[in-house]
């Protein structure tokens, strides 16, 4: 299985990605520069996190319109698989590859800490290795992830059971009191109808050894290991 993982200027993500899929998961990966268009051979493609283009104007604003991104919006439609994590969560919004919006955090800094997810869906390829309910420790860093969607998006993504992780305590209880950012529904990563595109803001390279505190992260790649195989 191959990896490729796009680097846009500003991206601070791509190495640990790249170390948790070569390094750890043991699988082949490849840098992909964000104006490269050429996709072919790849499994799996992962918008790492960062501040793409600095963050201007909003975060993914203007990666949506890099030259890679056309390609990629291709590849997902053509079914191949697309992880994107915190500002490549964000990207995906963007370019409409996901829907909603991020809005700055609920109290307007900038979050780094550890926090515990609880899965929603364990059918998509992104998780099929977890059990539904299981609770996931997985850190965020972000100034905007407040995940943002109207009433009828929201339950639209019930309803497709599109929503993988919602913000939990350790014992996966689901509340206000559990919500970091203020993301509504304690939404911390979906998937899109089709279930290839996940968007996450929480860092499951960051979470891919136990020597960082904590290796759930790593089900996630497995998951997409198993998937393609």
């Amino acid at each position: 299985m191959k990896f490729g993982v796009v680097i846009f200027p500003g991206s601070n993500c791509d190495q640990d990605c790249f170390w948790a899929v070569q390094d750890v998961l043991g699988e082949n990966a490849r840098y992909i520069w964000h104006q490269d268009t050429d996709l072919r051979g790849l499994d799996c493609i992962i918008l790492p996190g960062g501040f793409s283009y600095g963050d201007y104007l909003r975060p993914g604003a203007i990666s949506r319109f890099s030259q890679v991104m056309k390609s990629i919006v291709g590849f997902a439609k053509g079914g191949g698989l697309v992880l994107g994590i915190c500002n490549g969560f964000q990207i995906l919004l963007e370019v409409g590859l996901l829907p909603g919006a991020m809005l700055p955090n609920k109290n307007l800094h900038f979050i780094c800490q550890d926090t515990y997810l609880k899965v929603d869906n364990n059918q998509t390829p992104f998780t099929t290795l977890c059990k539904l309910g299981q609770v996931l420790k997985m850190p965020i860093a972000h100034h905007e992830g407040n995940f943002y969607i109207p009433p009828d998006g929201l339950k639209r993504l019930q309803d497709n059971q599109q929503i993988v992780l919602r913000y939990a305590d350790a014992a996966g209880q689901v509340n206000s009191t559990t919500n970091p950012n203020g993301a509504v529904d304690n939404i911390a990563g979906i998937v899109n109808e089709s279930g290839n595109v996940f968007g996450l803001m929480p860092h499951p390279e960051r979470s891919s050894e136990q020597i960082l505190g904590s290796n759930d992260g790593l089900l996630i790649l497995k998951s997409i290991k198993k998937w393609r195989k």
